[in-house]
């Protein structure tokens, strides 16, 4: 059997660091310190070239558990549908009108954020209710 690995999960993107920011608000991940020598992220910032400032950015996991998200700015802008997608799991576990509830609750806390509600798409015979939603970016993630 293999050994499990760690991995990250990139975005392309225009603002790194507001995304960023975004996803730590969803998720409860915190970003890191500045590098070593620096009190903030612009201090930071500000010593490399024009071009590279602000370029990148991450977060994590407090607990250590889920994978890094790291952003970088790309020159292009989204076109089409994600190939891959994060799935918010609020509602593991729930059924029925208490799953819905959780998941409404966390929609009006992510729209709020800044996130766009697409739809909620309701139970059915095979599947319970999620809502499909973009970020502030429109990169398309589901509450689940």
């Amino acid at each position: 059997m293999s050994e499990i690995k760690k991995f990250q999960v990139t975005f392309d993107c225009a603002e790194p660091e507001r995304l960023a920011r975004f996803w730590c608000e969803v998720l409860g991940y915190v970003m890191p310190p500045p590098p070593e020598g620096f009190t903030t992220w612009d201090d930071f910032n500000r010593t490399l070239p024009l071009e590279k400032q602000g370029s990148w950015f991450s977060c994590s996991d407090p607990s250590g558990v889920g994978p890094r998200l790291y952003f970088q700015r790309v020159p292009e802008g989204k076109v089409v549908k994600n190939r891959v997608h994060l799935d918010v799991r609020v509602g593991t576990g729930l059924v029925g009108d208490e799953r819905l509830a959780a998941l409404e609750a966390e929609c009006a806390r992510l729209v709020a954020l800044g996130a766009t509600h697409v739809q909620t798409l309701y139970a059915d015979e095979e599947n319970e209710s999620c809502i499909p939603m973009l970020d502030i970016e429109g990169n398309e993630f589901c509450i689940d």
